[in-house]
C-alpha cells in the first residue's frame, strides 16, 4: 500500500507491499508522486518491480575502484589496466550514479577520447566500465537494470593489424647496432626474441632453473595465456643462456630499459616501424617459410590456434613466387 504525506515541501511516497522491500521516494509535484505510487504498486502487482534504490547511491567511482582492488590485481595486465582504471576514476564521467549512467555519457567519452587516442585504446577504456558493471551487477549483488549502457554504443572498428618483419638485411644491420649498444646484453636478448619468438615478459622472468642444458629445452612459467610453455632450444640461444648462468635471472633488466635501448639500436641503423614485439612475428613467419606446420609453430610460439598465430604471421606475396612456380608444373612431351 502507497503512503503520500507532505514533509517540508515535499511529497513523501512510502510504499509497503509483503515480500519487497519499503521504497522511499520525494516529489515536489503532488500529481508526480501519485503516479510513481500508481506504477510502483502496479509492478509489483505484476510482479515485474526491480528495487534499484541501492544503485541510485553508488557512483561508477566506486565500483571502478572495487574492481581495480579486487579485480585487476589478480591479472597479467595489472599495470596497463591499473592506469586505465585510475584515469576514468578521475574522469568526470566517474561522478555519475550506476542509475544515471547513460548510453550517451559513454558516446561523449569516446569522442573525447578518441580525438587523442588509438581507436583499439578508446575500446579498452569502455570494456573496463562494461566489465566492472557486469561484475557489480552479478557478483556484488547491486540490483541493475539488465541493458548495460556500454552495450548501446558502437565501439570503433580496430585495425591493429601489423606486417611489419625484418629483412635479412635489416636484422644484420640491427645485431651490429646491438652490439655498440650501452646496454651489453642487447644483442643476446634480441637473437633470444627473433630465435625463440618467445615474448618480451617471458625472456625476461627467464631463470636458469627453468633451462634443461641436457634435453636442450627451455620452459617459460605462467605465461600470457595461464599455462607453461616448453621449448626446444636453439644451438645459437644454449650458447647465449650458457654466458649467463649466474644469477637468479638469465637478463637482469627491466622492460622498460630494454625498450629504450632497441628503440635506439634500431634509429642508429634507420630500422623504422618495428617494435620488440615484432620479433616474435619474425620467428612465426620465418618457420612458417622454412617448411614448419602450424601445429609446430604454435608448439614454439604459444599460440592456440591458428586465428591467434594469423596476427603474427607476415608472409607475403612475394616471398611465395619461388614455391607457386613448382606447384602444379607438368612436363609436357614432344
Amino acid at each position: 500500500m502507497a503512503y503520500i504525506r507532505v514533509k517540508r515541501g515535499k511529497f513523501k511516497v512510502e510504499i509497503n507491499k509483503k515480500g519487497y522491500p519499503r521504497v522511499f521516494k520525494s516529489f515536489l509535484k503532488i500529481k508526480d508522486a501519485k503516479k510513481f505510487a500508481k506504477e510502483v504498486e502496479s509492478q509489483m502487482e505484476r510482479q515485474v518491480f526491480e528495487d534499484y534504490s541501492g544503485a541510485r547511491g553508488i557512483t561508477l567511482k566506486e565500483i571502478l575502484i572495487k574492481y581495480r582492488d579486487k579485480k585487476t590485481v589478480n591479472k597479467k595486465g595489472i599495470r596497463e589496466e591499473t592506469s586505465t582504471i585510475n584515469f576514468l576514476i578521475k574522469h568526470k564521467i566517474s561522478l555519475n550514479s550506476l542509475m544515471r549512467l547513460k548510453s550517451h555519457h559513454i558516446h561523449k567519452l569516446m569522442n573525447e577520447l578518441g580525438a587523442t587516442r588509438k581507436p583499439s585504446t578508446v575500446k579498452k577504456y569502455v570494456v573496463i566500465i562494461s566489465h566492472a558493471w557486469r561484475v557489480a551487477r552479478k557478483e556484488w549483488g547491486i540490483n541493475l537494470p539488465a541493458e548495460n549502457p556500454c552495450d548501446m554504443v558502437t565501439l570503433p572498428k580496430v585495425n591493429d593489424a601489423r606486417d611489419r618483419i625484418l629483412s635479412k638485411s635489416e636484422y644484420v644491420l640491427l645485431l651490429e647496432s646491438c652490439k655498440n649498444s650501452h646496454l651489453n646484453i642487447l644483442e643476446d636478448i634480441v637473437v633470444f626474441a627473433y630465435s625463440t619468438g618467445a615474448r618480451q615478459g617471458e625472456i625476461l622472468r627467464l631463470t636458469q632453473n627453468n633451462i634443461d642444458y641436457e634435453k636442450k629445452l627451455i620452459t617459460f612459467l605462467d605465461t600470457k595465456n595461464g599455462q607453461d610453455r616448453t621449448i626446444p632450444a636453439p644451438d645459437n640461444v644454449l650458447k647465449i643462456l650458457r654466458k649467463y648462468r649466474f644469477g637468479k635471472k638469465v637478463f637482469n633488466i627491466v622492460a622498460r630499459r630494454l625498450r629504450k635501448h632497441f628503440k635506439i639500436a634500431c634509429i642508429k641503423v634507420g630500422i623504422t616501424d618495428f617494435r620488440f614485439h615484432d620479433l616474435r612475428a619474425c620467428f612465426c613467419t620465418n618457420a612458417l617459410l622454412n617448411g614448419w606446420s602450424i601445429a609446430e609453430v604454435s608448439t614454439v610460439s604459444g599460440h592456440k590456434d591458428w586465428s591467434q598465430l594469423k596476427r603474427y604471421t607476415r608472409i607475403k606475396p612475394t616471398d611465395l613466387l619461388d614455391k607457386i612456380n613448382k606447384v602444379n608444373v607438368v612436363k609436357l612431351s614432344g
